[in-house]
């Protein structure tokens, strides 16, 4: 896919921003409509955010991603009060004695593709055009960062309360760890600030032109709805994806446990898929779809994305219901996800599955 890359973000852009995140979140990430609204208030109140090329900064500059942590379906019901990501954001420029020179999204997906554009625009700060996952992920050490040996701390983790807790930790899934419980007793959701790199560190590790690549899909799926077509066959063709089930979500089963939303849906086949079946298994985002045989249609870290049949909109896991028409995509993930470290990190094994991972291209060749 040719994408252009972006240099500003306006008010006008962020239905197209959210469209995006919501596709790239693979179900989970947050709903990025509340994001969303966050963004378009602080960009009315402070104008454009100006987007850069990590290149553009020095190697001393410092950078960090801003982000919600959390279960999905608490952010339902426990809406963001506004400040706690500035909070969390200042109050580790104060641990760290220095200020930030731009932020990022930690992951391309859901509510942090859009929650981290009002943080840019109240502090006048740059945001870079990339992130750390090329999609969602439901842990904090799932990211390329720390495929680069970089620490997730020290964090700040701050609620709505105004309460912030600095975490320094030994490893990535420690922070992880520490700051899950610390979620928990939050509400089941908060915002936090982590990562700080160095620009050198910054150039080798975030994964590039993702805010230009969310941008470039919501504008796809605007353009196809304006049309009166779904847009998974554009979506298709621009993103090298594949369109594996068409069905009628049959039961879903979805619980918040342990900081995430976890549980499992059945489609049952409709139109060329009529009298088939398939399940998808999520922790926050989808991570595998199997046939009813049980064989698999695709895994993590590929990406598994769930669009409303008639219109293509993304559907989130809080928001699958019964009876819903629906498409299953599935999209590559990005190549460094596939390596040993990235496999380990975010493969199927990880989850629990007794998988051996195999390329969405592979499995459906």
């Amino acid at each position: 896919m040719s994408v252009e890359p972006i240099k500003t973000i306006e008010k006008a852009d962020m239905a197209d921003i959210a469209l995006g995140g919501a596709f790239l979140g693979t179900g989970g990430g947050g709903d990025p409509y509340i994001g969303k609204l966050m963004a378009e208030q602080a960009l009315d109140e402070h104008g454009p955010v100006r987007v850069a090329d990590v290149d553009e900064f020095d190697d001393d500059a410092l950078i960090m991603p801003v982000a919600m942590m959390g279960a999905p379906t608490v952010m339902l019901e426990k809406l963001p009060k506004g400040t706690e990501v500035g909070t969390a954001l200042s109050s580790l420029e104060a641990y760290l004695g220095a200020k930030a020179d731009a932020i990022f999204c930690v992951e391309a997906g859901g509510l942090n593709s859009t929650i981290p554009v009002a943080v840019a625009a109240a502090t006048g700060l740059p945001i870079v055009d990339g992130d750390g996952m090329g999609r969602a992920f439901p842990e904090l050490q799932m990211v390329s960062m720390t495929m680069h040996g970089l620490k997730a701390t020290p964090m700040v983790i701050a609620d709505d309360k105004g309460n912030s807790i600095v975490i320094n930790a030994v490893d990535n899934l420690a922070t992880e760890k520490f700051a899950r419980v610390a979620t928990v007793e939050m509400g089941g959701a908060a915002l936090i600030a982590l990562y700080p790199m160095r620009g050198a560190e910054a150039k080798k590790a975030i994964l590039r032109g993702s805010m230009s690549l969310i941008k470039s899909i919501g504008r796809i799926i605007d353009a196809e709805q304006a049309a009166n077509r779904n847009p998974a066959q554009a979506l298709a063709s621009e993103l090298n994806g594949i369109r594996l089930f068409e069905g009628r979500v049959h039961d879903v089963e979805r619980r918040t446990e342990g900081g995430f939303a976890r549980g499992s849906c059945e489609i049952v086949g409709l139109g060329p898929n009529d009298g088939a079946s398939i399940t998808l298994e999520f922790q926050n985002e989808f991570l595998i779809a199997r046939r009813a045989n049980g064989k698999p249609l695709a895994m993590t870290p590929d990406l598994i994305c769930l669009l409303d049949l008639e219109t293509g909109q993304p559907i989130t896991t809080e928001q699958i219901r019964y009876g819903f028409r629906v498409i299953v995509f599935g999209l590559p993930c990005n190549p460094q996800w596939r390596s040993d470290h990235g496999l380990e990190l975010v493969g199927p094994k990880y989850f629990g599955y007794e998988l051996e991972y195999q390329p969405i291209e592979a499995l459906n060749g």
